[in-house]
């Protein structure tokens, strides 16, 4: 069973920046596409970015483009979000999500395994 676990959250001033960290055990990441989700208080989940198995193909969502970069080290077993010049609407929690098809994950936002997540505020 693939376990996911996220960190580097923590509470950052506006333009500050952070890098969160989804580490997995139980199972090779590379057999993964992988997303970073996150969830505000009162709002719905929203998909924040993706990337495919081996890292050829990522894609962000509008509100996070130029800001956010996602990348992978497989043999870390672990993907990673760095997040630039953040802004209050980004404080969420932000969770990393599994699955083994690309379309399932960054398309219909439905990994098959999911992380706790990890607290992401900024304010001043």
């Amino acid at each position: 069973q693939l376990q996911l676990v996220e960190s580097g959250g923590g509470l950052v001033q506006p333009g500050g920046s952070l890098r969160l960290s989804c580490a997995a055990s139980g199972g090779t990441l590379d057999n993964y596409a992988i997303g970073w989700f996150r969830q505000a208080p009162g709002k719905e989940r929203e998909g924040v970015s993706c990337i495919s198995r081996i890292g050829s193909n990522t894609n962000y969502a509008d509100s996070v483009k130029g800001r956010f970069t996602i990348s992978r080290d497989n043999a870390k077993n672990t993907v990673y979000l760095q997040m630039n010049s953040l802004k209050p609407e980004d404080t969420a929690v932000y969770y990393c999500g599994a699955g083994s098809l690309v379309f399932s994950v960054c398309v219909e936002q439905r990994p098959a395994y999911w992380g706790q997540g990890t607290q992401v505020t900024v304010s001043s």
